[in-house]
């Protein structure tokens, strides 16, 4: 029988800068989902409450590879979930019901896949 035996060193400095560019690609990811979602005018606009001031990125839990967009008005998941009412369209002119679909299964669903992958390039140097 023949023995192998082999010797890994990690470089513990390398490591923590990969995580921490995944890190804060995350961040600048979800940030940039919001800019996207706000320049393409599809969140119903009255006074602009709910996609002005109420809508914003959580990252409370970046470190453990979660973040989110939130959206904290009372009346937010009513609009969302009903895409057949009829939402004024003189501040955003595509406004809609479920407007985060084009980038979760729509034309646009890659977006948050390519954005990460050109932050963490950055971040992380490569």
């Amino acid at each position: 029988m023949k023995t192998v035996t082999s010797k890994i060193k990690l470089n513990v400095p390398k490591i923590n800068q990969l995580s921490r560019a995944a890190t804060t690609a995350l961040e600048k990811t979800v940030s940039a989902l919001h800019t996207e979602v706000v320049n393409a005018q599809v969140m119903p606009f009255d006074t602009g409450n709910m996609q002005n001031d109420s809508t914003y990125e959580d990252y409370s839990n970046s470190k453990k590879g979660k973040v989110s967009l939130n959206t904290s008005t009372p009346y937010a998941r009513r609009m969302y979930f009903h895409p057949e009412y009829n939402f004024q369209t003189t501040e955003n002119p595509n406004a809609q019901g479920n407007w985060y679909e084009p980038w979760i299964n729509g034309k646009n669903k890659n977006f948050c896949k390519n954005a990460f992958s050109q932050f963490y390039k950055k971040e992380a140097g490569l």
